[in-house]
């Protein structure tokens, strides 16, 4: 079914997927087993785990990932599932421990993992804890940001992302402080939220704020002029060098399966020097920066992560898959590591423009969702320029199926 399914897809290149790879139970555990469980995916900031023994859940599917600051100061992405009888051994979503211990029949973990003790298990013949360490992600930190990825066999990620380096660090992630952090949950297809990420087709009629700001609601054409009169200026006004780097290998052109990466500099419109209601400054200036150019920086991070960056603060956007028919999508704000509420930015203000914007990309997604799983939608073209990536999303989805261990 998959396999005439898929090839019934290829045979239509440039249309939206079929309803089948939206409501098929058996395409989900597929795509968690070739898709989502071998690609990196942002987990969270470092912040979120500064000292040893803290750690935080990261969930996919049904599975639990704890993310936890190690004995040696490093941080390690580790199975929330005890090798004894499968427990989760974490049930905050976040918290301090010297040791992981599960509640359950109390075998203990060290904070790498390994196995510390297992309460009687001295009484079973040739019991080696040597052999029942909590599984292990592969976990890579990169500009402050936590990215893990579950197979063993992934490619690094790290060579990838030195190609945006020069454009990301200039905000200085690592010292950044995480100002507001929201989730926004929706009743449909994780592919169905991507993709209505990776298009700004539907931004001029659903998000008329976002709109009214930013060049990219509209056809490259039509704002040639506004994008590169900001790339002339945005060397010396922003007094970052390598601010208007461009570099995209992202799904089929990325170097190693689910090493998807990604930067752009473009043009807010006169007017506007931030995501702000009246384009004015929302908080102290991120990193290195001098000053204000007009223009934002879109970066991706993976197959499903994303970060729209202000010189004033930035906007980190996951998508992350919890059911057939259930998605989270969390939006991260980020700002200056010294700033203070209430005297350098005002909370409302600075997630103003992004919690309107998904608050409408919940309504509009779960509308595609009940539309799709309708007996009368037949799949129509993307559109070539403004729903490009879509394409190249879907040719890399069709696959990341297919492909064999």
């Amino acid at each position: 079914m998959l396999t005439a399914n898929a090839a019934a897809q290829r045979s239509r290149p440039g249309f939206a997927l079929d309803p089948y790879f939206y409501r098929s139970h058996g395409v989900y555990r597929k795509e968690l087993d070739e898709v989502l469980f071998k690609s990196w995916l942002y987990a969270g900031h470092e912040s979120e785990v500064p000292a040893v023994g803290d750690y935080f859940l990261f969930e996919l599917g049904e599975d639990s990932i704890i993310v936890v600051r190690g004995g040696n100061g490093e941080i390690q992405a580790l199975a929330n599932v005890c090798r004894h009888r499968g427990s989760r051994i974490c049930a905050d979503p976040e918290g301090t421990c010297q040791a992981l211990v599960c509640p359950y029949h109390g075998w203990a973990y060290e904070l790498d993992g390994t196995l510390k003790s297992a309460r009687g298990m001295e009484r079973l013949e040739g019991f080696d804890p040597s052999g029942y360490a909590l599984k292990r992600a592969r976990c890579t930190v990169f500009e402050g940001l936590i990215f893990i990825n579950c197979d063993p066999a992934a490619a690094s990620f790290e060579k990838a992302l030195r190609n945006i380096e020069p454009a990301l660090s200039a905000y200085d992630l690592p010292t950044a402080k995480i100002a507001h952090r929201q989730n926004y949950a929706v009743g449909a297809n994780w592919k169905l939220a991507l993709e209505n990420y990776l298009e700004c087709y539907h931004c001029a009629t659903a998000h008329r704020a976002y709109a009214k700001r930013h060049t990219l609601e509209a056809p490259g054409d039509d704002v040639a002029g506004e994008n590169d009169r900001m790339l002339e200026r945005a060397v010396k006004a922003t007094g970052v060098p390598g601010i208007t780097l461009e570099h995209s290998q992202v799904y089929g052109s990325s170097p190693d399966f689910g090493c998807c990466a990604h930067t752009r500099r473009y043009a807010l419109y006169e007017g506007f020097m931030t995501g702000s209601r009246d384009g004015q400054p929302l908080a102290p200036l991120m990193g290195d920066f001098k000053g204000y150019d007009g223009g934002a920086g879109d970066f991706q991070f993976g197959p499903l992560a994303f970060m729209l960056n202000y010189p004033d603060h930035c906007v980190l956007y996951r998508f992350i898959p919890r059911g057939i028919a259930d998605t989270d999508m969390e939006l991260v704000w980020f700002v200056r590591g010294d700033a203070e509420e209430g005297r350098d930015y005002e909370r409302d203000a600075l997630i103003w423009l992004w919690d309107r914007t998904t608050r409408e990309d919940q309504t509009i997604i779960l509308r595609n969702s009940e539309g799709v799983l309708s007996r009368f939608f037949e799949p129509g073209p993307y559109h070539p320029e403004q729903e490009r990536l879509c394409v190249e999303f879907v040719d890399w989805y069709l696959d990341a199926l297919a492909r064999r261990d």
